[in-house]
This record gives C-alpha cells, sequence and structure tokens, in this order.
C-alpha cells in the first residue's frame, strides 16, 4: 500500500491538536479568531469523504451503525459540557443574560446554533447581545450538519452511478467540485453583502468541506518528491499559525480568505509522511500532539465557557498574561476529564451493540436532559419575571415621571427595580405581532396596526430603526386612551432617512426607505414619527445627517407633519447590566451628561429645515442635569448598551402625550377621549 493511502494519518491527529491550540490561544490571549476552525472543517471533509468513498466503492455506505458512532463520538463530551454550563450560569451570568444563553443552549444541543446566531446576526434587535457561553457550538452545529447530510450526497451518487454503471470517483469528484465552486461562489458574494450573516451560514462554509473531500479522492494520486513534501509541511503550519495575526478572520471570512488557513492544512495532509527528520509531519505525529489530538474536541469545548465566566465573574474585558494562563490550565484539565471519563467511556462501550437504535436511544435521552435542564431554567427565569411586573400607575415605580417638575416621591422605600434583570434584554415595546403583516404595496414593508375602538380620531405612522420603534412603549397607553391609530413601519439599523447612515453604502436600506415615504403619502396619517439625531455617545458629535432632513422634506411635499425626536444616549457598556453587577447608585454606571448630550441640540442652529417638521426633546427624562443613570423612579431605563426598555418608555407615556398634542396643536382636542370613533 503506498503511503499516501495509509488509513490512519498520525500527523492528522497533529494537525487538528494544532488547529485547536490556535483556536484556543487566539481566543484567550489574543482576542482575535485565528482561522483554526476552517482546518478542522477541511480535516473532517477529507476524512468523512475518504471513509464514505471506501463505502461507495464497496457498493454500500451502512448509514444507521455510521450515524450511531457519531452519537457515540460527539454527543457525550457536547451534552455534558452543555448540561455543566446551564449549572453554572445560574450560578454565575448576571440575570439579564439568562434568557440569551437559554435560546443559544437549546439551539446548541439540536445543532443549529449557527443558525441561531445567523439570525441574530441580521435581527438588529439582537445584535447588542453579549457574546454567550456556547457561542463557539456553531462550528460544531455546522460539522453536525455535514455529518447528516454529506453521506447522504455521496449515497445518491452512489445511486447515479448504479444506474448509468459509471465509476465512483470520476462521479463524486465531479459532483464535489461543483459544490466546491458553487458554495465558494455564494460565500464570496454572501461576505460582500452580509459578513455577519456569511459568518454562521452553513452554506458558506461547504465548500470547506467540498476541498478536503477533492483532496481525499486526489491525494492518493499525486506523487510529489520528499523535498517539495517536507516544504509543503511546513508551509502548511506556517501558513495555519499566521492567519489569524494576518487576517481579521472574525470580519472578513469566510469569503475567498478563508483559502488562506484551508490550504495551510490542505498541503500538510499533502505532505504525509515524509520520513524526513525535518519533516512537519514529523512533529504532528509525536507521541504529545496525537495525544492532543485527542484532546481537541473536549478542549475546543471547554475553552470558550471557561473564558466567558472568568471574565464575567472577575469583571473584565480582557484576561491578561496570568489569567489566560489559568483559563487555559483549567480547561486543559476539564478536557481530559471529559475525555478519559466521558468520550472514551462512551465510545468503547456496548451502548447499540445489541440493539440497533441503542446510539440513537442514549442519543435521544442524554439531548432530553439538556433541554430539560433547559427548560427548567427558562421556567424559573419567566417566574421571576413576571414576580417584578409593573402596573399602571404604580407609586412604586414612576420611572420618567420622577423627573416631571414637581415630583414628589410617596412609594416604598425599598421597592424592587422592573423590569427584574432577568427580564431586561427582552423587553422590547411593540406592536402585537399577530396585527403584522406585508404592505400590499411592498411586500418588503412590514406594516402592523394598532387596534383602535371604531374610527381613529389620529393616525400616527411611527418609522425608521430600532430607536424610533422604542417610543410605541410611550405612544401606545396614549393612543388607547385617545382612539389613536398607530401604525409601525421599522427595520432595525435603517433609520428614517434617504441615505444609509448606519451601514454605510446599504443600498437595501435606502429603497426601503423609499418604498416608506411612498407608503405614508398613500396612507397620508395626521403625522409621522421618528428620530431627529443620531450619535448621542461619548466621543462623538450629535448631529442631524442631512438624508433625515432630505426625508422629512418628501413628507412635507406631502403636507404631512413629522415629529422628529431627539436621539436618547448610546454607551460603551449596558447601564443595566452594570446596576446588576455593581449596584444602581454606582458611580462607574452612570455616564456624564456632557460626554452624551451638547448644551443646545444640533437641530437648533441647522437653517432652512422643512416646516413641517416638530422637534421633541426627552433628554431630560433619560438624564439628569449632571449624569444618565441606569435607574430612574425605580426603573431600569436601559435593555442593552443602546436601546431604552419598554417598560420606562410607557412611562414616558404621560410625558409623550403631552409633547406630541401640544407639538401638533392638539393640545385641545379631547373628543376622542370622550366619544371614540368619533
Amino acid at each position: 500500500m503506498r503511503e499516501t493511502e495509509r488509513r490512519f494519518r498520525p500527523e492528522i491527529q497533529g494537525l487538528r491538536a494544532l488547529a485547536c491550540v490556535l483556536v484556543v490561544v487566539y481566543h484567550v490571549w489574543l482576542g482575535r479568531i485565528s482561522g483554526g476552525v476552517d482546518a478542522f472543517f477541511l480535516i473532517s471533509g477529507f476524512l468523512v469523504t475518504g471513509q464514505l468513498y471506501r463505502a461507495a466503492a464497496r457498493g454500500k455506505i451502512e448509514y444507521r451503525p455510521m450515524w450511531g458512532r457519531m452519537i457515540k463520538r460527539l454527543f457525550p463530551a457536547a451534552l455534558t459540557v452543555l448540561l455543566l454550563v446551564v449549572a453554572a450560569s445560574v450560578v454565575l451570568l448576571p440575570q439579564n443574560r439568562w434568557f440569551q444563553t437559554i435560546k443559544e443552549v437549546v439551539a446548541s444541543a439540536l445543532y443549529v446554533e449557527n443558525w441561531r446566531l445567523a439570525a441574530d446576526s441580521t435581527d438588529y434587535f439582537a445584535q447588542h447581545n453579549s457574546a454567550s457561553v456556547v457561542q463557539h457550538f456553531w462550528s460544531l452545529s455546522i460539522q453536525g450538519q455535514f455529518y447528516v447530510v454529506w453521506p447522504l450526497l455521496v449515497g445518491l451518487v452512489l445511486l447515479v452511478v448504479r444506474r448509468t454503471r459509471g465509476d465512483v470517483r470520476p462521479m463524486l469528484l465531479g459532483v464535489l467540485g461543483a459544490v466546491f465552486a458553487a458554495s465558494l461562489a455564494y460565500s464570496v458574494w454572501l461576505t460582500a453583502v452580509d459578513q455577519p450573516l456569511a459568518y454562521f451560514d452553513s452554506l458558506t462554509r461547504v465548500w470547506e468541506f467540498a476541498l478536503g473531500g477533492l483532496l481525499a479522492l486526489a491525494v492518493d494520486k499525486v506523487s510529489v518528491p520528499r523535498p517539495a513534501r517536507v516544504v509543503f509541511g511546513w508551509a502548511g503550519v506556517a501558513g495555519l499559525v499566521s492567519c489569524g495575526l494576518v487576517l481579521q478572520v472574525g470580519t472578513v471570512f469566510p469569503g475567498y480568505l478563508a483559502l488562506w488557513p484551508t490550504l495551510s492544512a490542505a498541503l500538510v495532509i499533502l505532505a504525509g509522511h515524509t520520513a524526513s527528520k525535518g519533516g512537519a509531519d514529523r512533529f504532528l505525529s509525536s507521541r504529545p500532539l496525537k495525544y492532543l489530538g485527542d484532546l481537541s474536541y473536549a478542549l475546543y469545548l471547554w475553552h470558550w465557557p471557561i473564558l466567558v465566566f472568568y471574565l464575567v465573574v472577575r469583571d473584565r474585558e480582557e484576561v491578561g498574561l496570568r489569567g489566560g494562563a489559568v483559563i487555559i490550565t483549567l480547561s486543559f484539565a476539564l478536557a481530559i476529564l471529559t475525555h478519559h471519563l466521558v468520550e472514551k467511556p462512551v465510545r468503547v462501550s456496548a451502548i447499540g451493540a445489541g440493539n440497533r437504535w441503542g446510539a440513537y436511544r442514549f442519543g435521544v435521552l442524554a439531548m432530553a436532559v439538556v433541554l430539560a435542564a433547559s427548560g427548567a431554567w427558562q421556567w424559573a427565569g419567566v417566574r421571576q419575571a413576571e414576580n417584578y411586573a409593573i402596573a399602571v400607575d404604580d407609586p412604586d415605580h414612576p420611572g420618567a415621571l420622577a423627573h416631571t417638575e414637581g415630583f414628589t416621591y410617596w412609594g416604598a422605600t425599598d421597592a424592587a427595580l422592573v423590569p427584574s434583570f432577568v427580564a431586561v434584554s427582552e423587553d422590547w415595546a411593540g406592536i402585537d405581532p399577530a396585527r403584522c403583516g406585508s404592505s400590499p404595496r411592498n411586500a418588503d414593508l412590514e406594516v402592523c396596526t394598532s387596534q383602535t375602538s371604531g374610527h381613529p380620531h389620529r393616525r400616527i405612522v411611527v418609522t425608521g430603526d430600532s430607536h424610533a420603534g422604542q417610543f410605541l412603549g410611550a405612544l401606545l397607553p396614549v393612543a388607547e386612551k385617545k382612539n389613536w391609530e398607530v401604525t409601525s413601519i421599522l427595520r432595525g439599523g435603517c433609520p428614517f432617512s434617504t441615505d444609509s447612515d448606519t451601514v454605510p453604502g446599504d443600498q437595501s436600506c435606502i429603497d426601503w426607505n423609499t418604498a416608506v415615504v411612498d407608503e405614508i403619502v398613500t396612507a397620508r396619517p395626521d403625522a409621522v414619527l421618528t428620530i431627529g439625531t443620531r450619535d448621542v455617545k461619548p466621543g462623538v458629535e450629535e448631529r442631524v445627517p442631512g438624508g433625515y432632513i432630505a426625508q422629512w422634506r418628501k413628507v412635507d411635499e406631502a403636507g404631512i407633519p413629522v415629529l422628529a425626536v431627539r436621539d436618547n444616549p448610546r454607551f460603551g457598556q449596558s447601564p443595566s447590566a452594570c446596576a446588576e453587577s455593581r449596584g444602581a447608585e454606582a458611580p462607574e454606571c452612570a455616564t456624564p451628561r456632557y460626554d452624551l448630550y451638547a448644551a443646545e441640540p444640533p437641530y437648533e442652529t441647522l437653517p432652512d429645515l422643512p416646516p413641517n417638521v416638530r422637534f421633541l426633546d426627552f433628554s431630560d427624562y433619560f438624564c439628569t442635569a449632571e449624569v444618565c443613570p441606569p435607574v430612574i423612579g425605580n426603573v431600569l431605563v436601559y435593555l442593552d448598551d443602546n436601546h431604552v426598555s419598554g417598560t420606562y418608555m410607557s412611562t414616558m407615556s404621560t410625558v409623550a402625550e403631552k409633547a406630541i398634542t401640544e407639538a401638533l396643536g392638539w393640545a385641545d382636542d379631547h373628543a376622542e377621549e370622550a366619544s371614540p370613533g368619533g
């Protein structure tokens, strides 16, 4: 048998170890992404495709035992880590991160965490989530999906080969080549259009597995002189080690740049066994590297949650040299225990040997334990959140009313903060989703309309990004009281503007805004409410973008008034999370007002503003004269680092009612309260 045809390739085990160590070191000490995961994908494609090809060449792929072995190999360690993460999270994680973590634990247990993160990457309301303790399961989810789909693909090729009486290898080479080209092209396109989504999309990563598969089919047909193979081996190692240092992997991958780590890994595999004392394979095949390769799966599973827990417990953003050493040492210790006490015993056990479906039953049972623990945690969190629900006109929780002139607090001295920390990150205001649907004029517009009693007395459209949507929390109680109809047309990260102000060059946002103007002009509401300024954050001067003004001018041409609201502050941290960890009165949780707001709003000095615009300034309800605190009137003001909680917004309803009615000349219009639908 030729050397390149050996079934066991010890240098691949060392390559796996190297890739895992790079992932861990880059995450812990460098705060970067190494590209090691891409090497894992190529290695998986190489090994699995080789196994499937040999099975196909024999004429039969035995799916049931193959997937049973996969369950015994992958589930024990992964589900053990998830179960222990749930237990540790209840004790160590701030409550405001519970619900996010629960969702991701469930997604990880079901091997769809990459799609969970992909959805979050396109959902602006989820983009401010902190990195979860199981975020690293995105790559394991893609690999799990690969282990299911890839054998089916090879089986389909085998079926075609049987019917056409062809040869498996050329047919499989052609199919994998097509898959490689299509996936790489899609990866390059989507990375350019929406890199955060592309990073987690399974289809943008298929080409990496396909490249490994092509290598598996071609490696024994390629003859490379020993000197060249020695060069290939070390070039691959150097390329893999340097990738994360040279490239900002987390912001430019997967695209064509992911060819760097995958081709580096391919060079090591192509080099194979050189029988040279100077070959990289000699290093990669050493006993320590092979053992580290055995630990690599468990080490990958453990290092990330240990890192996140360390940062949470120590209240830090970086670990430092000593802290990193502690994290890596603990990760190795847990990896060793998991490998020897969980992975190996289950893998060599008789599970599935005496019963054809034994491995599957084991997998379902193990997964059910994690899902049950997550469900219990979710139930406890929901119960806790319900215990702190705010009532209308609650004297213990005046919220924004505490900043009204002449206010006197007469509630309890020991009133709890609302919403609860466990619920605050989910405390979004909005119209009932059941009352939402696509516009009949443009399917790209999601239009939500509040319920009214008969014919509405006034109609207001709230449009723009999530910061405009926040004010639904203040507006909806007023609408219910005065029988107004409120319609929301919102898109996260896309303010009401003729430009793409949040993501420069986002043509889809510009097109969306064009459609919104058409929708508004057709609907002819009594007023449009949107955000009037942006960049209320430290180190940046608040401004009114020209695109905002141009958009207001379009609405002015239709004779529709615009309520332009001065934006709320944006912070470098979540004030509510700070209040939970350090206390609501901690000075480091409050930002000086002068770091955020100028003494004079920027629109005060702008010439030639459209005559239809009325500006509303609620900055005094987000800040005192000196600071912008995390808590006002016993209510948490923010749900993350820049969005106002729905609960706090609801306490602004009286303030908003007065400001809106006065700005639009509706202050003396009370008929709707006495006669709804009038």
